[in-house]
């Protein structure tokens, strides 16, 4: 089979939001929003034998989004979301839950020899399960130049290590953070007085990136590559949660990218995806034609 498939891999969960639960999980939404620009797209993950695990499977199907998701004897995942008064999330996230238990199959092995690009964070690799078969499917992938390894760092409380993160930055070729994570990042790597982009160009070049995303909040983003920067100012907007929009950044950036979009055409897309995400509830809305005839 042709090697065309779009991974998003890590943790399927439910967001419970003020307004009530929402499915969430970075992997997920990074899927959805990839399917939504055409593109051919799977979840990778691990679920209960829970009624919320079956309404993530009903979610999926509803959604006609592709899913390799095995049932483990663990409770489906859950997150607490209580927003601050600018529709900040702050996230309480259940341990020891299905997706820290995704288990490495021969099925997902024959999967990863066709995926061309995956998208994996730090926040799955919490559990040594998980975080091996995160690093098989990785090192079970083409080597093509062509082929995207995408780590969205994705910190989330004290859920990573130093360890866990220079693995997954020697795995990745292309590296997504925000500005918030490269400080922490910065400080525990030992380089934390030098500015912002500096900090992205040492990165690039220790880790022999392809191209590192740094996105700053209302200040805007940047796209790295040797010898070439892109910055994109973020629209004003009528936020009404962040949630997801990350996501929906990183989706858009890679189906642009493939699609044989430029670096700045590719960012410029993706911004304007994730600033639409910001003025809808949850992090899977349905886009408008108009953005997704773009990519």
């Amino acid at each position: 089979m042709e090697n065309n498939l779009i991974v998003g891999m890590g943790e399927a969960l439910w967001d419970m939001l003020p307004e009530g639960k929402k499915i969430g999980g970075a992997p997920a939404n990074f899927a959805y929003h990839i399917s939504q620009f055409g593109l051919n797209s799977s979840v990778v993950s691990a679920i209960g034998d829970d009624k919320l695990g079956n309404e993530i499977l009903e979610n999926f199907n509803d959604k006609q989004l592709s899913y390799n998701i095995q049932k483990v004897p663990y409770p489906t995942g859950t997150v607490i979301v209580e927003l601050d008064g600018n529709g900040i999330p702050k996230y309480t996230i259940k341990e020891g839950v299905a997706w820290d238990n995704i288990p490495f199959t021969n099925e997902l092995e024959e999967m990863a020899k066709r995926t061309k690009a995956v998208c994996f964070g730090s926040l799955a690799q919490r559990s040594a399960v998980s975080r091996e078969t995160i690093n098989r499917f990785i090192d079970s992938m083409p080597t093509g130049d062509d082929v995207l390894k995408i780590f969205d760092v994705n910190l989330r409380q004290d859920f990573y290590t130093k360890e866990i993160l220079c693995n997954s930055l020697s795995k990745c070729n292309i590296l997504k953070i925000n500005d918030e994570e490269l400080v922490t990042v910065s400080r525990m790597f030992g380089y934390p007085g030098i500015d912002l982009q500096d900090k992205c160009w040492i990165l690039l070049a220790k880790y022999n990136l392809k191209m590192l995303i740094l996105t700053c909040g209302v200040n805007g983003s940047y796209v790295f590559r040797p010898g070439e920067i892109s910055f994109v100012e973020t629209p004003v907007v009528d936020v009404i949660d962040t949630v997801g929009a990350g996501d929906s950044f990183t989706a858009t950036f890679v189906a642009a990218i493939i699609k044989g979009h430029s670096i700045r055409e590719a960012h410029k897309l993706a911004v304007e995806v994730s600033a639409y995400v910001c003025t809808q509830n949850g992090a899977m809305p349905v886009l408008p034609e108009e953005l997704k005839s773009r990519v």
